[in-house]
């Protein structure tokens, strides 16, 4: 934040927005701990790896900015919107534990709105003492031809092949057990588009799903009074970082220079990658500092960021943006590979929250937990359509950040 009064459109326009200290995300698909065939690991109380929940956070009131904008965008009353968040938090919480337990037998994991907790997929030979302790700890449990450890493999296999522009994404889909291959319905006849898929179906289990329109990212050509610049180019502030900010790697390349919503010099990007990732990080002086905090942008409360746990596929998240602001919407998947016209990106979260061109680097949270910075989508915020996030946790293992988070 430059030093300047602080009146509230100052505030707004100059705000960087806070994380939490974090490394290393691991994907909801993907088992981090194995268990020796027939044991049960015990539900400890550890954190995820990659992420962070302090103490007490759990009985903080949801952010009003949130909860405003969950009502708006998820259909949901205010008592529907508290009882969500304080389900998505126990159930993120939990899942670490639940992969832990079912070992070898993990299948996936997501969180179901309608019954409000974690259902835990598990193959047939799932030990006995697993399924029984997952569901002692409060979740339900599925049977699933597939492990997760599996259907990765599939996933890995085809992030090997090279893919037409008519192929848009591809990622695992825990509740149908397969590896779901999106592809742009004006193109889906296109040769190309055919042999790829044909060859996706040889690799294993998976799934041809029709899309409306390929995705892109959210950069913006210069219009005044918004967060940052580089060159014509404008982008949305991520999260803090002490010392900094992340954000989106195709904002900026390593070396160019950041200005403000106002012209002044706000800092350099230190480090950036784009595709394969799609972050970045940028240091800040001449001024500016960080705050752990996401904009409301007038039309909510702004939110204060306390953690970084990773919400499960089917958890509700927002998105603050300097187009359009605050949006809300659910996680659709983990560890995506999206196939942007610069190449393919890859371990980026899908969500239904809308998005415009502007918003890119913007930040994601769910409840009071950050997510990741805005990569990219297809729609827009008239019409709706579908985003995708680089994970926060993600970022700053990759460059040894620590996220600048509320402890008061």
């Amino acid at each position: 934040m430059r030093r300047t009064r602080l009146t509230h459109a100052v505030l707004a326009a100059l705000l960087i927005l806070g994380g939490s200290s974090a490394a290393g995300a691991v994907p909801a698909a993907a088992s981090g701990a194995t268990t020796p065939p027939g044991a049960t690991a015990p539900l400890g109380s550890a954190t995820p790896p990659g992420s962070t929940a302090p103490p007490g956070s759990a009985a903080e009131p949801a952010s009003e900015g949130v909860l405003i904008a969950m009502q708006r965008d998820l259909g949901l009353t205010r008592k529907q919107a508290e009882a969500r968040i304080a389900a998505e938090r126990a159930a993120a919480a939990l899942d670490p534990k639940v992969r832990r337990a079912a070992g070898d037998a993990y299948a996936g994991s997501w969180f179901d709105a309608a019954k409000g907790r974690l259902t835990v997929a598990l193959t047939p030979d799932a030990p006995p003492g697993a399924r029984r302790a997952i569901e002692a700890a409060g979740a339900e449990t599925r049977t699933a031809a597939h492990t997760a450890r599996e259907l990765d493999a599939v996933k890995a296999r085809l992030d090997r092949l090279p893919a037409p522009s008519g192929v848009s994404g591809w990622h695992v889909d825990p509740r149908a057990a397969t590896v779901v291959v999106d592809v742009v319905r004006k193109h889906r006849s296109d040769n190309d588009v055919r042999r790829f898929v044909s060859r996706a179906r040889e690799t294993g289990p998976v799934t041809v799903r029709t899309v409306s329109a390929a995705p892109r990212t959210f950069a913006a050509g210069t219009v005044g009074g918004d967060p940052y610049y580089t060159g014509n180019v404008r982008c949305s502030i991520g999260f803090s970082v002490y010392g900094g900010f992340v954000t989106a790697g195709h904002c900026g390349s390593p070396g160019a220079g950041v200005s403000g919503w106002d012209g002044s010099y706000i800092g350099t990007f230190q480090g950036s990658s784009f595709p394969d990732n799609d972050y970045a990080w940028v240091s800040v002086g001449s001024g500016w500092w960080t705050v752990p905090v996401v904009l409301g942008w007038g039309t909510v409360p702004d939110q204060l960021v306390r953690g970084s746990a990773v919400a499960p596929v089917g958890s509700s998240v927002c998105r603050s943006g300097s187009t359009s602001h605050w949006h809300c919407g659910t996680v659709l998947a983990l560890n995506e590979t999206v196939n942007y016209s610069q190449g393919a990106v890859h371990q980026l979260t899908k969500t239904s929250a809308c998005a415009e061109p502007g918003d890119s680097g913007g930040s994601f949270i769910t409840g009071d937990q950050a997510q990741g910075v805005t990569s990219g989508g297809w729609g827009d915020c008239a019409g709706g359509g579908e985003t995708w996030f680089q994970p926060v946790n993600e970022i700053l293992s990759r460059y040894g950040l620590t996220l600048h988070t509320y402890t008061g």
